[in-house]
């Protein structure tokens, strides 16, 4: 059993890996920078390290600060949350240098899976659905006229190296194609320090459908079930659920025993989310993140696991503690992002809260770091805290995650609160009727 784990993040998922180390009888380590010495992680810690100053390259992007971190608190083990260094294949590898469990994934695995056309194809031969594309990356203009000819227009052209919807641009047409290239390509350099780009078929209206798996590492894994996540502003996610509304049974369990099958195929170890679009009936995959996802509690909250005790539990060389057959959907769960903004353009709104009322009652949660008085800080993500609300269908779950919103409180700054008030009156919403470009149309005509 660990002793003492470090957690190298910080705000809401710093306290949600300390409560679960306090539930295992595990002593936990906060580290922050000079801006967060009086956030709540650093309060709630059995102990807690300044790793530098506020910036994030310097603090918690730092590996030589975390390592350090380790050895002078005695920690013998690392939960990297999510974001940060937790999908940094180096990073992991540093660790096993020193002899320091990374609670996750090998760092080749991570390797793999953080390259999207290494992934790609390692999908493909593991029998997992792909979308229709470039076998590899285009390194030419021409290449890139030569693959959209082929699959077809609408195409992507998304960075080897992507995330968060950057290094992402969309050609509707061969006119298009020249500017989206080039333009993929400058800002995938720019974010990433990677200039290589791969093409893919643009699917018109599908829905972001991801498959929670789990594994043990020795050949052994589980799905638990999809997350809908097709409520995005600029590729970055606002409103998840689960189940998915338009995923039946039999989708569910032929797309989850393939992604189970090809975790466990390769001896996957801990939690990963297999993403696809899905259109048709059919799924397509687009990426996996080797890492706690920040919709986790969804899938906690249908199948009433605790997904954080399940990866330190397995990086400690337990077995899983459920098996296919024990994880049984009860009912239905969404979560809607806070985030600390301005409306209607989304500006970030740091700043002094002056009061704060998490919602409660049955089947609420709410995962925050906020409490009255703190000040949040300028330099990271906007996101402050997730309310997350399971019912027995969804049409509860819709009416909890209404009065919920009611009750939450947050004073002294702009959030993205109002935004989910007027989500829910939307039939589509209601009904469960959406996709990927819903959102974006829908702020065009509601949020000027």
């Amino acid at each position: 059993m660990f002793e003492k784990i470090l957690i190298a993040n910080r705000g809401e998922i710093a306290l949600r890996v300390i409560r679960a180390c306090r539930e295992m009888g595990i002593k936990s380590v906060a580290v922050h920078s000079t801006a967060d010495s009086d956030a709540m992680h650093v309060r709630m810690a059995d102990e807690a390290i300044c790793i530098g100053p506020a910036a994030s390259a310097n603090s918690y992007l730092s590996v030589s600060a975390i390592v350090s971190a380790c050895e002078i608190t005695g920690a013998d083990a690392i939960h990297p949350g999510y974001g940060f260094l937790s999908e940094n294949a180096s990073f992991v590898q540093i660790l096993e240098d020193h002899d320091i469990t990374f609670i996750g994934p090998t760092a080749e695995h991570i390797r793999i899976m953080g390259d999207k056309i290494t992934a790609k194809d390692t999908m493909k031969k593991l029998g997992v659905p792909c979308v229709p594309g470039s076998d590899g990356g285009v390194p030419t203009l021409a290449d890139a006229k030569r693959v959209a000819a082929e699959i077809g227009y609408p195409v992507i052209i998304k960075a080897t190296a992507g995330g968060g919807g950057r290094g992402m641009k969309v050609a509707q047409t061969a006119a298009d194609i020249e500017s989206a290239f080039h333009n993929a390509r400058s800002e995938s350099k720019a974010a990433f320090g990677n200039d290589e780009v791969y093409l893919e078929k643009y699917l018109t209206t599908p829905r972001h459908i991801e498959i929670q798996v789990f594994g043990d590492g020795k050949g052994n894994a589980v799905h638990l079930g999809e997350r809908d996540c097709s409520l995005q502003r600029r590729h970055q996610k606002v409103f998840e659920e689960a189940p998915g509304p338009a995923i039946t049974p039999e989708l569910r369990a032929r797309i989850g025993k393939v992604c189970a099958d090809a975790v466990a195929s390769i001896n996957y170890i801990g939690a990963g989310t297999i993403e696809f679009l899905f259109e048709n009936d059919e799924f397509y995959f687009i990426e996996m993140n080797t890492r706690l996802q920040v919709e986790h509690p969804v899938t906690e909250g249908i199948f009433g696991v605790d997904l954080v005790r399940e990866q330190i539990r397995v990086a400690e060389g337990l077995p899983m503690s459920f098996t296919q057959d024990d994880l049984v959907i009860n009912g239905h769960a969404i979560e809607v992002r806070i985030n600390a903004e301005k409306l209607p353009n989304f500006s970030p709104c740091p700043g002094k809260v002056v009061s704060f009322h998490a919602p409660g009652g049955l089947g609420v949660r709410m995962d925050s770091a906020l409490y009255a008085g703190y000040s949040i800080p300028p330099y990271y993500d906007s996101l402050i805290g997730k309310l997350i609300v399971h019912g027995r269908d969804r049409t509860e779950a819709l009416a909890r995650l209404a009065r919920a919103l009611n009750e939450l409180i947050i004073d002294g700054i702009d959030t993205t609160i109002p935004l989910f008030h007027a989500l829910l009156q939307e039939p589509d919403i209601q009904s469960g009727d959406y996709n990927i470009h819903w959102l974006e149309h829908w702020l065009e005509t509601h949020l000027q």
